[in-house]
């Protein structure tokens, strides 16, 4: 059991349980010794529902991560391979399994594509003359993975490009299912609100799939009470700005992959061993970050000014923990204190990290371009000089900075002046262009199509209105104690999470001029719950919330929405489900075209 995953209203640890099950049931069906060969991507997302452990207990006695050419020697009967459904995977495994034929005893072969089969997969490796030594291809629906106890992510990384760009609805169907999956271990969720036309076309099929389900009436008590589905267009906004919680700007700076982290590792030296001059750590420090470790539970989702007080009040108790070793006068007080002492040195332990990883970021948030690119940030979202070219950015062209970092306050700005003059916008095309290589021109044009970097139709800029009504802009923010989500920020309120909360009170009645500016249909849908699971609220009991963000979400959306579920008078608890986490450089990232 991962304990992290039930402490919240909902026990996600029946969805991992469910999930784990199913891969046992696989392989179980393959009997005798086998080896895995993994699809690398899929090895972070598996490691966050079957450690290694568990693969040993079903006889699994290698791994190998799948590359061309032969698969390294191995005595076991069975080959498995775990793959995601992409045609340029089958070609490696084709090549593996036809040398492995040449090599000598014959081996069983097994594929499982994660999240689905795929004809034209199976096609190409018929067409590649090895469909045939394949004895079980099946499908592993891992669609919706539990990260923490309030978090479910599908980590489809082409998401957000498949659906806006390439018109591809692949994970949208996959979301679909996921939810359906989460329906049939949580109960039948009775209202389903959505924005966008992503999320329309979610709730279409997910209407549809019940209907063809009709059979099998879902018995099990309901937990969540509504379902909201956003679509990540509807806010373009938020993952450009940049996050400034402790989890957003670990994020931000280092990249969370699965819930883990790597850094840099001489902040992590003790110092004893850094003092006789032994040689320094090369290899990454990597560290898991989720809600099982206490102090992080606490800190991650506070904005980063308000850290650097709780870790020192941290250092003080840990120390006067400590310090209570020398009163410990009897045999009872000092077993007492022996039995607290692997608690008290994991805290201990845990302090040190969170203290080396705050002195890593405060690093880059004290320097000077960091200031600056945050003050041209904040502006643009306070409706400053949105209109015309900004100095900043001009700098950051001509000295070459990064050009995610670029193409990201240019992005800032179109969304926040509802698109750029053309005169403005073309000035900046031609500027990247001509810095960066003109091969980027396919990426401009991705930005474009995507709607984050445009040219002003019809000449009004429709943003003020959105930033007013749905008050985006907070000037007196207070980041150590928060009164409103928008000090994940310190000063904009992410416009999605903005319209969770109008919707769990007033309603979004009360902004339907908003919602119509903002891309894509609003709508609501009732599930009706047969007679007797119908729930009835207690009072003070709070509502429970699933989010569903279609295209990605931020760490800062994920604490502001945190924030909410934890308000005493908020009435609602916030589960948070998205197809990727990600952040502003993932998914520029995401929609780059790379050059050839």
């Amino acid at each position: 059991m991962a304990a992290h995953l039930s402490y919240g209203r909902v026990n996600l640890n029946v969805l991992r349980e469910a999930v784990r099950r199913e891969l046992r049931e696989f392989l179980d069906k393959c009997a005798g010794s086998k080896a895995i060969v993994w699809d690398e991507y899929l090895t972070g997302p598996f490691g966050l529902i079957a450690q290694y452990s568990l693969l040993k207990e079903h006889e699994v006695e290698k791994m190998f991560t799948l590359k061309g050419s032969r698969l390294p020697a191995a005595d076991v009967k069975n080959i498995i391979f775990f793959v995601r459904p992409r045609l340029e995977l089958m070609d490696i495994i084709a090549e593996n399994v036809l040398s492995e034929d040449r090599r000598g005893p014959a081996r069983d072969f097994h594929i499982l594509f994660v999240p689905r089969r795929s004809l034209l997969c199976e096609q190409r490796l018929k067409d590649l003359g090895v469909l045939g030594s394949f004895i079980h291809r099946e499908e592993y629906s891992l669609d919706l993975i539990p990260f923490d106890g309030d978090l479910l992510s599908m980590e489809s990384e082409g998401a957000f490009k498949e659906c806006y760009l390439d018109g591809d609805q692949t994970s949208l169907y996959h979301a679909a299912k996921g939810l359906m999956t989460l329906q049939a271990l949580y109960g039948t969720i009775p209202q389903i609100f959505g924005k966008g036309e992503c999320a329309r076309q979610v709730a279409n099929m997910m209407i549809r799939m019940k209907r063809e389900f009709t059979g099998s009436q879902n018995s099990v008590f309901p937990v969540f009470d509504n379902l909201l589905l956003l679509d990540r267009n509807v806010d373009l906004l938020t993952p450009l700005a940049t996050q400034l919680t402790y989890e957003g700007l670990i994020d931000e700076i280092y990249g969370i992959q699965n819930s883990y982290v790597k850094l840099p590792p001489e902040k992590f030296v003790p110092k004893k061993q850094g003092d006789s001059g032994k040689e320094l750590p090369t290899e990454a420090k990597k560290l898991q970050l989720n809600s099982a470790e206490e102090l992080y539970a606490e800190i991650r989702d506070k904005n980063f000014n308000a850290v650097g007080s709780v870790l020192s009040k941290k250092a003080k108790i840990i120390s006067a923990a400590f310090e209570e070793r020398h009163n410990a006068k009897t045999v009872g007080e000092i077993k007492q204190f022996v039995s607290q002492l692997p608690h008290m040195q994991a805290a201990r332990g845990s302090l040190a990290n969170h203290t080396s990883i705050a002195e890593l970021i405060k690093d880059v948030t004290t320097s000077e371009d960091f200031f600056d690119k945050l003050t041209v940030e904040q502006e643009f979202m306070s409706g400053i000089d949105t209109d015309k070219v900004n100095n900043y950015i001009e700098d950051c062209i001509a000295q070459k900075h990064p050009l995610i970092k670029v193409l990201r306050l240019v992005c800032l700005q179109s969304v926040c002046n509802s698109g750029l003059k053309q005169k403005v916008l073309d000035y900046y095309k031609r500027e990247v262009l001509q810095t960066y290589g003109y091969e980027h021109i396919l990426t401009l044009h991705n930005l474009e199509k995507a709607g984050l970097l445009k040219p002003q139709t019809g000449g009004r800029n429709s943003y003020p209105t959105i930033r007013k009504t749905l008050r985006l802009w907070m000037d007196d923010v207070n980041e150590q104690n928060p009164t409103d989500i928008s000090y994940v920020y310190s000063g904009y309120a992410p416009l999605s999470v903005r319209l969770a909360q109008l919707l769990s009170r007033p309603g979004w009645r009360s902004i339907e001029e908003v919602l119509r500016i903002l891309p894509g249909p609003h709508f609501e849908e009732r599930q009706p719950l047969p007679t007797g699971l119908q729930k009835k609220r207690q009072p003070g009991e709070n509502r429970v919330t699933l989010v569903f963000f279609l295209g990605g979400v931020t760490f800062a959306e994920i604490a502001a929405l945190r924030f909410l579920s934890q308000l005493e008078d908020g009435g609602t608890e916030y589960v948070i489900a998205t197809t990727k986490l990600m952040n502003g450089n993932s998914w520029m990232e995401a929609l780059m075209e790379k050059p050839f």
